[in-house]
């Protein structure tokens, strides 16, 4: 019995045990499915949320029409991607409370940067196309659609302004900068006052210096007194309307000009960057950033949407902040207006159509035997400049004898055919010019490319010429397209990483 009885018991304890397992193997069970279902829920809420924000970013996002982008474009090209970044002083929508002027004036283009991404998405290579720069304009549409004959020999800015609008016509600078770099521009951003203040705000202010104390007139030279101080001398960390203040200074540092202005924006926008990728490149921090930038951005259709625009800055999460330059396009002055240096100009353009780097390497990686520098050499060195079909003229403006008959030689080795050399009327020639009548640009370009330094100009005979210089007759031997000249100071000693010093090369001129 009493065994009986112990054997009962453990029966009876057994099916307790049992039981308990049972209820917490469905308790456990439960509880799976509970968070199962609550995760689901969350992920259900996040995903309704995060479609609500990028509903509001898109609602934020303006585009501009595509009908005004040429049907004359370059290529698409595997090499990388380029995007052109428009930076305006429109008084329109609120920005006229940042900048001062007349809210119904026109809009102009302040600040401009071609942005060329690596196909290894580790470099990058923003370069500054200064405002005064003189560039022919190809045909624009205009607000009613219709489209504008070409220009020669204009501000760069000034397409932007064609059609008078204030809105602007960035499609129109989409246009010159293709025609200009033979690069496609795969996207355009146009970012203006407050949509700058709003970003500076956005990532908590960005990290400037300054070589002495600024003050109003600094800011606005037509004062009559000094005013009050902007900014003291030394590191600070500037946002809003000060960050806005900041780039837009141009008299009270340097030399006053706009090139050095184009040298502490370039500054500035490596301090940004660098600020963002401190921050971390993910989708929560870039966010409230993509929300106060997509309230003043507008964009080409490819960038129209918030996911395509997200995206598309994620894609630049991986790049280097040493591999990110800034550079200024090869310029000098001619008068009070930026001409452009060639062949240097062209060298650059070569380069990125390369997919090469400012050191020589390539997109991938992989640096070039023997060829460093191989941005700021003549276009395509070492290989020759084809001349096929291309007809000039050339005069020795020099006293020097024998010069044109010289160059005729180089040209020819080059396929140029040679109508003429002959002395020029004017013999006082400082400078090589390649000049040339309506139509004919890009033929004067390639004769440019054979003589270092060489000036293009636009006049109103038919027709392609050269005038040699004194600084051609000074070394009719330096090398020509065909070989590698050194780089040009704007384009490589000039460069800034995004991750140097803010407080190095502090006078930006």
């Amino acid at each position: 019995m009493t065994g009986s009885h112990k054997v009962s018991g453990r029966r009876r304890t057994g099916g307790r045990a049992a039981a308990a397992g049972r209820q917490r193997r469905r308790s456990k069970a439960k509880l799976r499915i509970a968070v199962t279902v609550s995760l689901l829920v969350v992920l259900g809420l996040l995903a309704v949320g995060a479609g609500w924000i990028y509903v509001q970013l898109d609602d934020n996002i303006e585009t501009f029409g595509a009908d005004g982008i040429s049907d004359n474009r370059p290529p698409v090209s595997a090499n990388g991607s380029n995007v052109l970044v428009i930076g305006t002083d429109a008084r329109t929508d609120g920005n006229s409370g940042l900048s001062g002027g007349n809210k119904s004036d026109i809009g102009r283009s302040d600040t401009s940067f071609l942005l060329h991404t690596y196909a290894d998405r580790k470099h990058a290579i923003a370069v500054s196309i200064p405002r005064d720069t003189l560039v022919d304009i190809p045909p624009c549409e205009l607000p009613d659609g219709s489209w504008t004959r070409p220009r020669t020999n204009t501000m760069f800015n000034a397409a932007y302004s064609v059609g008078q609008s204030a809105t602007g016509n960035p499609a129109c600078t989409q246009n010159t900068v293709e025609k200009l770099t033979g690069l496609r521009v795969d996207h355009t951003v146009v970012v203006d006052f407050k949509g700058f203040a709003k970003l500076t705000e956005a990532v908590g202010g960005v990290q400037v210096c300054l070589p002495q104390d600024i003050y109003q007139k600094d800011l606005n030279p037509n004062r009559l007194t000094r005013g009050n101080q902007i900014f003291a001398k030394g590191p600070q960390t500037v946002s809003g309307r000060k960050a806005l203040d900041y780039v837009r200074i141009r008299h009270g540092i340097g030399d006053g000009s706009d090139m050095g202005r184009i040298k502490r924006q370039q500054a500035f926008v490596a301090s940004l960057l660098k600020k963002i990728k401190d921050d971390g490149m993910s989708p929560t921090s870039l966010l409230p950033l993509a929300n106060a930038a997509t309230e003043s951005l507008t964009v080409d259709p490819g960038l129209g949407s918030a996911q395509k625009l997200i995206s598309f800055v994620m894609s630049l999460r991986d790049i280097d902040l040493h591999n990110t330059k800034f550079v200024t396009l090869p310029w000098r002055y001619r008068g009070a207006r930026v001409a452009i240096v060639h062949p240097d100009a062209e060298g650059l353009w070569s380069a990125l159509k390369a997919d090469r780097t400012l050191d020589g390497q390539e997109g991938t990686g992989n640096r070039h035997a023997g060829q460093a520098g191989a941005a700021s050499a003549s276009p395509s060195a070492p290989e020759m400049v084809s001349g096929e079909g291309v007809s000039v003229a050339v005069y020795n403006g020099t006293t020097v004898t024998g010069l044109a008959a010289r160059a005729a030689d180089v040209l020819k080795e080059h396929g140029f055919t040679v109508t003429e050399a002959a002395t020029a009327i004017a013999r006082a020639q400082t400078e090589t010019v390649v000049e040339y009548g309506p139509g004919g640009q890009d033929q004067a370009e390639k004769v440019a490319q054979v003589f270092r330094d060489a000036e293009v100009s636009s006049v109103a005979t038919p027709g392609i010429r050269i005038i040699l210089g004194e600084a051609y007759a000074a070394n009719p031997d330096a090398p020509t397209a065909a070989s590698p000249s050194p780089a040009p100071s704007g384009a490589t000693t000039g460069a800034r990483s995004a991750d140097d010093d803010p407080c190095s090369n502090l006078s930006y001129g």
